[in-house]
């Protein structure tokens, strides 16, 4: 299967899962500003939104949006376990890829991230960040992950957290959270993806600048 990324992108979260599974993919990274893969290929013809994560597995399905790519590389490891099957635990886990997809990653940071973003609404994207982040707050406070056990949940917020930097929002206003994305760091799994992609990243930046 191939995995179509861009480097530090919400789509890091699906080689996190892939790593911590140990499953093989081909990683095919796209340039997002022109919609190409860098060797070249219309990204449309594979997916028409043009977005990342995208998963095409070998008989040709294509999966797109991110969690539906993360539960798939879930249910393909039987030893990773990196999505409950209890119903209760279930159902926390789509909870917590509802919160991190729509209150995060749409509602915050890609607004934050746009360039085009007027400064208006950028504003207004900062005065949705401490109702959220306090929520997070809550719910990280004594605990490791956010379910029992580090799961595809905690590979997508981790991802989305990396973010905060560069959006200058200060994690160490929420204490756990700030300590839960410290101690995701050092993970293995996303050690290794975040090295590879934000060396991918800063090779990206010198090829326009070129």
């Amino acid at each position: 299967m191939k995995l179509y990324f861009a480097p530090l992108a919400c789509s890091m979260s699906a080689r996190i899962a892939l790593y911590e599974a140990n499953l093989p993919a081909d990683f095919v990274q796209v340039d997002l500003k022109h919609k190409r893969t860098v060797d070249g290929h219309e990204f449309a013809t594979i997916n028409p939104m043009g977005q990342v994560p995208t998963l095409e597995l070998d008989d040709g399905t294509v999966i797109t949006e991110n969690t539906a790519v993360l539960q798939y590389l879930a249910a393909l490891s039987s030893t990773a376990a990196l999505a409950p099957s209890e119903p209760k635990q279930r159902a926390e886990l789509h909870q917590w890829l509802g919160f991190i997809a729509t209150e995060l990653h749409k509602a915050i940071f890609v607004t934050l991230l746009d360039s085009k973003a007027s400064e208006e609404v950028k504003a207004y994207a900062r005065d949705k960040v401490d109702l959220r982040m306090r929520a997070l707050e809550r719910h990280l406070r004594g605990r490791d992950y956010l379910l029992d056990k580090f799961s595809i949940a905690d590979a997508y917020l981790t991802t989305i957290l990396n973010w905060a930097s560069a959006t200058h929002v200060d994690l160490t206003q929420w204490p756990s959270v700030a300590a839960y994305q410290a101690r995701m760091m050092q993970r293995p799994s996303i050690r290794r993806a975040l090295s590879e992609e934000f060396a991918m990243y800063k090779e990206e930046l010198a090829r326009r600048q070129a």
